[in-house]
């Protein structure tokens, strides 16, 4: 189910630099066999599935297949799936365990009325109904395409898109208020680049993705057409080539990725002489933010070219464009001819799905989307005991002790630069589990039956409540994810790590595992999101949130070196069932820094939790190599070629299948630990191995 709040998500992550562990799917919810069980599966009887493993591959030539091979070669993707792996195994849990709640729920007739519980079984119910969706079709939606066909001028359809913000639809520009980068104890106001149905401008400009544009523009046409739209050949033509011209104005996701160049502060005023043609007083006064007097524009050369791009365009190509998205965005929840339409592109054509997923998973995801914090308190209470908290306190300060003992033996940054690292390091803050304080959602109102009303209504409150933010002090108590969800996260204007409940299982976490896998899988997952903090983005904010520059030149200079070397060693890698596709370094920076850092503080961590005491040895593996088994293990990852080619393009992760072996490449113990030598597929020659933290 496709969600305003999917939007509201992915404007957080862009807009406040959070930086996860994990790619979250965009088109596909974890969706696993109906007798997904509700207890976690340990892994093995010390925490590494050792039948999943081929021994017969030496771990030099092939470290994912080494750990994962047995796993990959008898495991098969779920047809309602894209990918499959670590991961989506905790998802599937922490979607059998919500299912089995919304069912109670949506059961009982004695919820207090008004209540959370009661306002989460309606949304559930009333997405379970799809008889009533088949009866209502498109009348739903009618009445906001009506609105659009009435539009006469620019200013009713930058009107219009300003109160997408809140419901159906899309603009040209992405509108959201978050913690400031320079100011972070204040929200603020951002600005940037959207109006893109495709999943990235590449998907526009290069060859290699002729198909999916050819595709998309037929789909386009097939969604006016269910709209009831005139002329929707030429109509989705026209659309195309105009959003064409908005991915040329675009920066591509590298530069969308420096906090440099991304914090640019402007009046309203400023922002309406360097882009006239747009009505931004209007635009912002629509979408309920009149009183903001500026704004942090993200890409400042992309939106003139953007506005200038509204003002040229017909304004029927305007229309059309705006009737599209509203029936885009609102297809998943109307009758079965709008719901295959955009399964059968955006899942199956773009990501290679094979089957629809069944309703009750897509109501599970619609309603987590909606009321996650709600859903999130019941599930802490029965599938998070407080001894798993404690034993990651634990594990946390294991993994900062690791931390400062590598920034202090730092050979390349001076002693200033390094004093400033440690203050830093010093002032992170942890969340472990779930929030101190739950979302409120007493104001949110949910009607039986009413499935887009009760989605218009959710779109009001979210933006509501974002836009209720600005101009005044930031919550440091906010979570950006929900205790169920499967991932972790940095935040850079809070300098703080956060570590949900639900990947707080086998096999990131099992308390009756070798501590050894323990730490190779969730403390690697804990040292990666640290690293964040040091990351080529990361390293940009002090340890008080704030944006700036607190590195010595020289020290900065030493850091970008090694971060273009470790960027060439991930471009380097083929994908042959892809030609033509490659990771791109600048986009994955952050991440694939954030893995080398991860496993590095977690194989010290281990080290430090022995207190000078030897390793076991267990089933002829040496405790190095268990933390390493432990690392590969929680990245084994299978993926449709399709969704492999949009991941490459649109994801700031590496593939599973990459992060497995890569990042040990640089790091000398795994060396050691295998055997690994010149000659062996994935041996680097220790000078040209990458030194950052």
């Amino acid at each position: 189910m496709k969600t305003r709040l999917l939007v509201f998500a992915i404007a957080l992550i862009a807009l406040l630099s959070v930086a996860a562990i994990a790619e979250e799917p965009a088109t596909t919810t974890a969706a696993a066999p109906a007798s997904t069980p509700t207890a976690a599966q340990r892994f093995g009887t010390w925490g590494v599935d050792l039948n999943g493993m081929d021994t017969s591959i030496k771990p030099g030539d092939d470290f994912f297949k080494y750990v994962n091979g047995k796993w990959v070669a008898t495991t098969q993707i779920p047809p309602d799936q894209t990918r499959y792996g670590a991961f989506n195994i905790l998802r599937d849990l922490s979607e059998a365990r919500v299912h089995a709640m919304l069912d109670k729920w949506a059961a009982d007739k004695n919820l207090k009325a008004g209540s959370d519980e009661a306002k989460v079984a309606m949304l559930y119910r009333s997405f379970m109904d799809e008889a009533a969706a088949e009866k209502a079709d498109s009348k739903p939606i009618q009445p906001i395409l009506d609105a659009i066909k009435k539009e006469q001028t620019r200013a009713d359809v930058a009107r219009a898109m300003a109160r997408s913000s809140a419901g159906f639809g899309r603009s040209f520009f992405g509108a959201f208020v978050g913690d400031d980068a320079k100011n972070p104890d204040k929200n603020a106001l951002y600005v940037g680049q959207a109006g893109l149905g495709l999943p990235d401008r590449e998907f526009y400009l290069r060859d290699n993705f002729k198909p999916q544009k050819e595709r998309y523009q037929k789909y386009v046409a097939d969604m006016l057409t269910l709209a009831g739209w005139d002329e929707p050949e030429k109509n989705a033509a026209d659309i195309v080539a105009m959003e064409t011209k908005i991915a040329e104005a675009h920066w591509t996701r590298a530069e969308s990725r420096d906090r440099d160049k991304t914090y640019n502060l402007m009046t309203i005023a400023e922002l309406e002489k360097a882009a006239p043609e747009f009505p931004w007083s209007l635009y912002f006064k629509e979408a309920g933010l009149e009183k903001a007097d500026k704004a942090v524009i993200r890409q400042n050369t992309a939106l003139p070219k953007i506005a200038k791009i509204f003002g040229d365009a017909p304004i029927d190509t305007l229309k059309a464009w705006q009737a599209f998205h509203v029936t885009d965005d609102a297809a998943a929840l109307l009758s079965k001819r709008f719901v295959n339409t955009e399964w059968e592109f955006r899942s199956k054509f773009l990501n290679g799905a094979q089957e629809q997923r069944p309703r009750w998973k897509r109501a599970v995801a619609g309603a987590e989307g909606a009321m996650g914090e709600a859903i999130g308190r019941t599930y802490v209470s029965e599938y998070f005991p407080p001894e798993s908290k404690a034993k990651m306190e634990k594990l946390v300060a294991d993994l900062r002790l690791a931390m400062k003992g590598r920034i202090e033996n730092l050979t390349w940054m001076s002693p200033d630069t390094k004093a400033k690292a440690l203050e830093k390091l010093s002032k992170f803050g942890v969340k472990i589990g779930y929030p101190s304080k739950w979302r409120d959602y007493s104001k949110l109102q949910v009607k039986e039956g009413d499935l887009i009303g009760n989605a218009e209504r959710l779109g009001k409150f979210e933006w509501e409540y974002n836009v209720g933010r600005l101009n005044k002090p930031v919550d440091k108590a906010e979570w950006g994810m929900t205790p169920q969800t499967v991932n972790a996260y940095y935040q850079s204007t809070k300098n703080e790590v956060v570590f949900p409940a639900a990947i707080l299982q086998p096999p990131f976490f099992d308390p009756k595992a070798d501590p050894a896998v323990n730490y190779g899988a969730i403390g690697a997952v804990i040292g990666h999101e640290i690293t964040h903090g040091f990351d080529d983005q990361g390293r940009k904010s002090d340890g008080d949130g704030v944006l700036r520059d607190w590195w010595a030149a020289d020290d900065a200079k030493k850091f970008e070196e090694q971060a273009t070397k470790l960027g060439a060693q991930y471009e380097s890698f083929d994908f042959p069932q892809l030609p033509g596709i490659h990771i791109v370094g600048r986009n994955t920076m952050g991440e694939n820094i954030g893995d080398l850092g991860g496993i590095l503080m977690a194989l010290d961590a281990y080290h430090i939790s022995l207190a000078g005491q030897p390793a076991p040895v267990i089933d002829g593996f040496t405790g190095n190599q268990r933390v390493f088994l432990g690392f590969g293990q929680v990245w084994r990852t299978i993926v449709r070629d399709d969704a492999l080619r949009q991941l490459i393009m649109t994801d700031s992760h590496s593939p599973g299948m990459i992060r497995a072996f890569a990042p040990l490449r640089n790091v000398d113990a795994w060396y050691e630990a295998f055997g690994v030598k010149e000659g062996d597929k994935e041996y680097v020659k220790p000078e040209e191995r990458v030194r950052i933290w």
